[in-house]
């Protein structure tokens, strides 16, 4: 589930022009494995639903991703760090592959927001 989608290249692009960087951060999750996690370790808020970053420089498409297992580790709760480890095993997959060759861009631009009057 997608929670936000910060376009961070737009903010970029106010510099650079259109030929900046794309770079776009998700926070995405599935609420029932927030809730599993949080259950055990309610700070667990600050770090799920997860980040993750999708850059498109010069030799393809990289995909960043923080382990979430890497967060909850501090916090020493066992039960919580299996949801955070089984989380993380279904996510690593795509992160190992996180540099992805394209021949047309992958990161769309997104418009300009017009304001309004006033």
């Amino acid at each position: 589930m997608e929670f936000a989608r910060f376009n961070l290249g737009q903010i970029l692009e106010k510099e650079r022009g259109a030929e900046g960087p794309r770079i776009l951060r998700l926070v995405i999750g599935n609420p029932l494995i927030m809730k599993r996690m949080a259950e055990h370790v309610p700070d667990v808020g600050s770090y799920a639903p997860v980040t993750v970053l999708i850059d498109q420089r010069a030799d393809g498409v990289h995909l960043s991703y923080d382990l979430m297992a890497s967060y909850l580790e501090p916090y020493g709760n066992q039960d919580a760090l299996k949801v955070a480890r089984a989380l993380d095993a279904k996510v690593k997959p795509c992160s190992e592959r996180r540099q992805i060759r394209a021949e047309r861009p992958l990161l769309p631009r997104l418009p300009q927001q017009v304001k309004g009057p006033g």
